[in-house]
């Protein structure tokens, strides 16, 4: 391998298909990587990467000199909440012609964070394919991003509603206390 292969991309396509673009939370559903070569190579691994990235915008006050008075920063706090790799295949060697699908199985949480998109909140879930090569740049799909919603039928769930041993108003069985009179509820 010449000095400056080892910082190209293999000549590999690798295309992401996914079976639609919106699912509900705690959903299961199987997706599709599928590796065309036109070089000889040795993949260490062919995955999916699957990332749930949240963007929070928060300010804070600085001092700044030149103008002898506290400024307003605005900046942009990132977390990652899931980053899991969904492995499609182990090591194998690639040569030119090469074409193959390998499907992945994909598992959004239940307890994952909705796609959300305001001024100071964004929550977004990406997904590409990976072709893992060692000693060089990884070969990747296009990144898709993902419409993860909470699921309203799940979500709903009837609240029974008990009579107050004091004031006799209705209140929620799942409040400690009355909404109307604040007295304890009694178990």
């Amino acid at each position: 391998m010449g000095f400056f292969k080892m910082f190209k991309k293999p000549k590999t396509e690798v295309k992401l298909k996914i079976p639609q673009e919106s699912f509900p939370l705690g959903s299961k559903f199987e997706g599709t990587i599928t590796v065309i070569s036109k070089e000889e190579f040795d993949a260490t691994e062919i995955r999916g990467e699957l990332r749930c990235i949240e963007k929070r915008r928060r300010e804070e006050w600085v001092y700044n000199e030149r103008l002898r008075q506290n400024v307003r920063r605005t900046y942009w706090d990132t977390v990652t909440h899931l980053s899991e790799d969904l492995k499609a295949s182990g090591p194998m060697h690639v040569v030119p012609g090469f074409r193959k699908t390998f499907p992945i199985n994909v598992n959004l949480p239940v307890g994952g964070l909705a796609t959300l998109d305001s001024m100071d909140v964004n929550v977004t879930w990406l997904i590409k394919g990976v072709v893992a090569v060692n000693d060089r740049p990884d070969a990747t799909s296009e990144t898709s991003e993902l419409q993860v919603f909470r699921n309203s039928a799940s979500a709903v769930k009837e609240v029974k509603m008990l009579p107050c041993e004091y004031c006799k108003s209705m209140m929620p069985s799942t409040s400690s206390s009355c909404p109307i009179c604040g007295a304890p509820r009694k178990s």
